[in-house]
């Protein structure tokens, strides 16, 4: 069943071609033509062309929480959620393909509702690499056909199940290097990380993450986790946000404001 899912996307995948860029670079054969042969310098969350804060001096923040998937990490944090809907707070969703399938009908709940935009976390969750490099244990993408199916194969998939492609992309792990980058853009994509670390990886106390959240700056992109119930991420959010609300931020989605 996957496997006939996948083999569509790529049957399909031209109609979903933007008209900004040549269809013939948009092809894997395109992107292996143009990157296969290159050399990364580069590696880790803050690679050159990663953009990092919202485009804007105004006092708002961009609330981003990843979705991984996995054995391990397939959860669904409803409290946090539930919260950010109770309060009508703006969110990112970056999801993973893995916690799509895993997920299916809660997928498709948050992503008919107008407070959260759904981005492209990556089909597997995987660092983007185009030589193996690994990350937090994970190992990375192998080559630049795997980035092109990493990348491109969860944001048809997302295309597919909501009729609206992503803009954004961050890596597993929010690790890559600069091809990683190079071949986002030429797809049509910006790649994401952050400016402040939410949670860490879901492990943060209550507290941790009450402190990160009242001291972000303004304009920042803030990476949370909304695959682990069993974080304290959702009560740590819930006692900062109102305080935050009180000194006069406000809670945005990547778009409204573009990135830097």
């Amino acid at each position: 069943m996957i496997i006939t899912f996948y083999i569509l996307l790529l049957i399909l995948s031209p109609l979903f071609m933007g008209s900004g860029q040549s269809q013939e670079i948009q092809t894997k054969e395109g992107i292996l033509s143009i990157f296969a042969h290159r050399v990364p310098k580069e590696w880790g969350e803050g690679v050159r062309g990663v953009k990092t804060r919202l485009n804007t001096d105004q006092k708002v923040l961009a609330l981003t929480f990843d979705a991984c998937g996995g054995p391990r990490s397939s959860g669904y944090d409803a409290m946090l959620i539930q919260y950010l809907e109770s309060e009508k707070i703006a969110a990112t969703l970056f999801i993973s393909g893995r916690w799509i399938d895993a997920n299916p009908e809660i997928f498709k709940k948050l992503a008919d509702h107008p407070l959260f935009e759904i981005e492209n976390h990556g089909s597997n969750h995987k660092p983007c690499s185009a030589v193996g490099r690994s990350a937090y244990g994970i190992v990375g993408t192998k080559s630049v056909g795997e980035i092109f199916n990493e990348m491109e194969w969860n944001a048809l998939k997302i295309q597919t199940l909501t009729g609206h492609k992503p803009k954004y992309y961050r890596p597993g792990t929010a690790y890559c290097d600069e091809i990683c980058v190079e071949i986002a853009n030429a797809l049509g994509y910006e790649v994401v990380t952050f400016s402040v670390r939410g949670d860490a990886g879901a492990t943060y106390s209550k507290k941790q993450v009450k402190e990160t959240l009242w001291n972000a700056p303004p304009s920042s992109i803030i990476l949370m986790h909304m695959n682990h119930p069993e974080s304290e991420t959702a009560k740590g959010l819930i006692e900062a946000l109102p305080d935050l609300k009180k000194r006069g931020f406000r809670f945005v989605k990547l778009s409204e404001f573009g990135l830097r």
